[in-house]
């Protein structure tokens, strides 16, 4: 059936083909997806000519300049994901925000948040350099942060001029629903409503929820996404069921526009637009789209107007999860709807039809999502399916009763704390549902991040297994590949590895000295600070570690908060924290990891790892005792400090074969054979 008037010619007899064919046949938009999924990769990441990045001129800064733009959003606080409850974040600390300027984009970094809105005009100056990278692939860094939101420099504010305070309507929206739902029904509760009206990247959300939605496996719960805006335009249709097609039209357009309005253009956000948007069309059009042909469409049609997104993780997660609701989701649930046992009699029908559905979705969702999840994350939520299959009663009615009561809170907002509570009963249950999934024991499996070779095959071997229609001969060979794949990673976890982190810019230099043996760790750390604890929080998670043996920090200097150490690691000997450090010949050791000190006045160590052993020199102190004692050193030799000349002539001639230094290489002659050094903010790995 093709549209009124509309016609095209097919072949010799003259067929008439529909204009929307493409979306039935999802081979052209798939075809099209694959072409900007090329080019978007090779085409990396990269400044525009104009970029506040030039004003560095080749350098890394810090360089005085003066910038102008418009705010991107509030400021928040360093570390936290969102604004404050009023709409900005308050209190002590360091804030940063993005300004857009006429040529790219820049963070601005405050000591302390200033009163300041999305949208308004600025003036600022300061220092402005390049953002500091990652020392490790495996940790996160402030350059690779701000260059998927395509900025490559940050301005330490000095001195700051507001030009323009223009009206922001949408952004105040945004605000007043976040900050009343909060104040009638509490941080927790009120929070997760606004998150399923908002999505939780423009709410404020206590720490903890968020931590405990995501080891439960439920974050999309709280992420503006296709799910919300199903909800939405499934109810907006139901009403108006009776009304003619340009009306229905209508409602949906409408829905579709406030959704977007709301929950800002985020790329789930934009995801879950244009599919329903297509759908929508088709719907009222009297025709069907193939499913994948639309994904495949709204994903190429994203790509080409902001290519950046495919290094946007929550647009990875979208595009995957939605591919397993299109391509796996209604075989498996006739695949269990045949398996379920089939209950008292008379109920099988009921069991299974509810049963299988629930079933299917979040474990196809699940499934397309691993690869992602062990690549960016190293972890796996293994309570997500059952977490999910509760949840998901639970899901409908809060939704469309937050989006209800997000009209009462603009409107009417006196009524919108009774009008709450009986959505807040359903809400607390919820939360108590993730909060109880998250405290069950292994309710994430830290399975360590594997090489991205390793994900591609099993990523592979997954995809023969859960799409439909593959052979039996097929299936088995992917198991087998996943099964080798698994064995791999399970061996390299089990290898030895020391791991150095050098992080030297910006400050003083902080050293994590990682060593890993039979699937257990162990941690030496020059800081105590909380950086420097949450770096190696993320070392571990990336490698598997559940829990450190024992961490041994040199620092003089207590940190702030010794509960986090505590958390990571069975033993902490803290010397900044009262702990007596360790005498000459005292060992702090567990089954193949151990450091034993060299003298008394210094902390000068010998490390042990499985058969290798290593000496620890992170100071000059610590490097003159080797100097006169010059105890036996093992394979290896860590330096903390640049050797003088004199110290590296001892080094070359008694000294191990290997010796890393962390920092910069001595600048002249290259480094002797075996030496090599972490850069200014690098790593180096040792077997």
């Amino acid at each position: 059936m093709a549209l009124p008037g509309v016609s095209m010619a097919a072949g010799a007899h003259g067929r008439r083909r529909e204009p929307w064919s493409m979306l039935r046949s999802p081979l052209l938009p798939l075809l099209l997806l694959l072409v900007v999924l090329v080019q978007a990769q090779l085409r990396p990441l990269q400044p525009g000519p104009a970029d506040p990045l030039r004003l560095l001129a080749g350098g890394d800064g810090p360089q005085p300049v003066i910038l102008q733009g418009r705010l991107l959003g509030d400021p928040v606080a360093a570390g936290a994901p969102v604004a404050g409850a009023a709409g900005q974040a308050t209190g002590p600390g360091p804030c940063r925000v993005l300004l857009q300027t006429a040529g790219g984009r820049s963070e601005l970094v405050f000591p302390a948040c200033p009163a300041l809105r999305e949208g308004w005009g600025v003036r600022v100056s300061g220092l402005l350099r390049r953002p500091r990278p990652a020392p490790h692939p495996l940790l996160a860094g402030p350059a690779e942060r701000l260059a998927r939101q395509g900025a490559w420099t940050r301005l330490a504010v000095e001195r700051l001029e507001v030009l323009r305070r223009p009206a922001t309507p949408i952004a105040d929206l945004r605000r007043a629903i976040a900050a009343r739902f909060v104040a009638a029904a509490g941080p927790e509760r009120g929070g997760l409503l606004a998150a399923l009206v908002l999505g939780s990247a423009v709410v404020p959300l206590p720490a903890e929820l968020r931590a405990d939605f995501r080891v439960a496996g439920l974050s999309h719960a709280l992420a503006a996404s296709g799910f919300h805006l199903t909800v939405l335009l499934g109810a907006v249709l139901a009403i108006g069921r009776g009304l003619g097609r340009w009306a229905r039209l209508g409602l949906g357009a409408g829905a579709i526009v406030l959704f977007l309005v709301l929950a800002g253009p985020q790329p789930s956000v934009v995801r879950a637009v244009l599919m329903g948007a297509i759908a929508l069309v088709l719907l009222e059009s009297g025709r069907r789209g193939r499913p994948l042909g639309i994904l495949g469409l709204s994903l190429a049609g994203m790509l080409l107007l902001r290519p950046a997104w495919l290094h946007d993780v929550g647009f990875q997660l979208s595009a995957a999860a939605t591919a397993g609701l299109v391509l796996t989701a209604r075989p498996l649930e006739q695949a269990l709807a045949r398996r379920l046992p089939g209950g008292p009699p008379g109920a099988a029908g009921w069991w299974r039809s509810w049963l299988a559905p629930a079933l299917a979705v979040p474990v196809a969702a699940s499934l397309w999502t691993l690869p992602l999840q062990l690549l960016h994350f190293g972890v796996v939520p293994l309570y997500a399916v059952p977490a999910n299959l509760l949840a998901g009663p639970l899901l409908t009615p809060l939704t469309l009763g937050a989006m209800a009561l997000a009209a009462v809170a603009v409107l009417l907002p006196p009524l919108l704390a009774p009008l709450l509570v009986p959505l807040g009963w359903l809400a607390q249950l919820l939360l108590q549902l993730a909060h109880g999934v998250a405290g069950l024991p292994m309710a994430q499996w830290q399975s360590g991040r594997p090489l991205p070779l390793l994900v591609l095959l099993f990523s592979l071997a997954l995809l023969a297994l859960v799409l439909p229609g593959t052979g039996r001969r097929l299936r088995g060979l992917a198991a087998g590949l996943g099964v080798g794949v698994l064995a791999a990673h399970l061996v390299l976890l089990g290898g030895d590895q020391l791991l150095l982190v050098h992080q030297g810019e910006g400050g003083p230099p902080r050293d994590l000295l990682l060593a890993r043996h039979q699937g257990r760790a162990a941690l030496v750390s020059t800081r105590a600070d909380g950086f420097s604890c949450r770096q190696a929080g993320q070392l571990a998670q990336a490698l598997g570690v559940v829990r450190f043996d024992w961490t041994l920090l040199l620092d003089p200097v207590a940190g702030a908060d010794p509960a986090c150490w505590s958390r990571q690691a069975g033993r902490v000997l803290d010397y900044g924290g009262g702990a007596a450090p360790l005498a000459a010949g005292q060992r702090l050791a567990s089954q193949g990891l151990g450091v034993e000190a060299l003298a008394m006045d210094s902390h000068a160590l010998r490390l042990q790892l499985g058969h290798h052993r290593w000496l620890l020199l992170p100071d000059r102190q610590a490097l003159a005792t080797w100097r006169l004692d010059r105890p036996a050193g093992g394979e290896g030799v860590w330096l903390g400090v640049r050797p003088r000349p004199a110290e590296k002539r001892a080094l070359l001639e008694r000294g191990p074969p290997r010796v890393w230094l962390s920092g910069a290489a001595p600048t002249g002659a290259p480094l002797p054979r075996g030496w090599r050094a972490s850069g200014a903010s690098g790593a180096l790995t040792a077997p």
